[in-house]
């Protein structure tokens, strides 16, 4: 097919399910075009980003690890939230020029909802910056655990400098809790497959707490499954992958993507 076309970088990048859920979209409106899987190396980044930026076709692309951050320097803007956050899931043309956007804080945000006002963060890596953004902008108080508990602090000061947030060990929260926290985030790779499990006790969710999980495989991970064994509101990962397409998805291609069944057929098809 020669035609318009948006497409998902990374190193790797065949496990991505971005081809999926947009080529769903693009099917369900009948837009001729495609949503391609291109494996980019970081040696390769700037020359990728170069040949882009003479393709008329092209309307953009997603941005996995590991450039989120390194793409910044190709670019020559950027939308308000990545500027924040310090990342970019997003690039797209506009007259000429390059905008990186970063839809992962309202992808996150989206099925939230009102939960209360004391966050808990497990993990301070890339994805911890999106949520920690995303959080802070719904008002909450978020604490941030980590197993480096200066990096923590770090990364909070940066990206919500004059409030007072808390970092803390992550292994205070392996055993033992009082209700503090109405909504709990893993921001981590714990409890994915082929990494170690999350040590967590849901003693610190308050009674009708939310807990989110943003790990993709599995889906429903150990701690949502004990989660809601306990009859907390569970959030899980395809939740965030989704909403940040969506907003990916209108960026691209100028339509909103049908989601008039609460995305039922797709997580449907993105679980098969």
């Amino acid at each position: 097919m020669s035609g318009p076309y948006a497409e998902v970088i990374g190193d790797p990048i065949a496990q991505s399910k971005s081809p999926k859920i947009h080529g769903y979209w693009l099917g369900q409106l009948g837009i001729a075009a495609e949503y391609r899987i291109c494996h980019v190396r970081p040696d390769d980044l700037q020359a990728y980003i170069a040949a882009r930026r003479g393709d008329p076709l092209w309307r953009g692309c997603n941005v996995t690890m590991p450039h989120k951050q390194a793409v910044m320097g190709c670019l020559d803007g950027l939308g308000p939230i990545a500027a924040r956050i310090g990342a970019v899931n997003t690039v797209v043309p506009v007259d000429g020029t390059l905008t990186g956007h970063n839809t992962d804080a309202p992808g996150f945000a989206e099925p939230l909802g009102d939960v209360g006002r004391q966050a808990l963060v497990l993990g301070a890596g890339g994805a911890a910056r999106a949520v920690v953004v995303a959080l802070a902008e719904a008002g909450c108080d978020v604490t941030l655990a980590a197993r480096d508990v200066q990096k923590a602090q770090s990364l909070l000061d940066e990206l919500v400098p004059g409030r007072p947030m808390l970092a803390a060990p992550l292994g205070r929260f392996g055993a033992g809790g009082k209700g503090a926290y109405d909504l709990v985030v893993n921001a981590s790779p714990l409890g994915m497959v082929g990494k170690p499990p999350l040590e967590f006790d849901l003693a610190h969710v308050r009674d009708g707490g939310t807990v989110y999980d943003i790990v993709t495989a599995p889906l429903e991970t150990p701690l949502l499954a004990r989660a809601s064994a306990r009859g907390l509101r569970t959030i899980d990962g395809l939740s965030m992958l989704i909403g940040q397409a969506a907003v990916a998805f209108e960026l691209f291609f100028g339509q909103r993507p049908p989601r008039d069944d609460g995305d039922a057929a797709l997580r449907t098809l993105l679980t098969a």
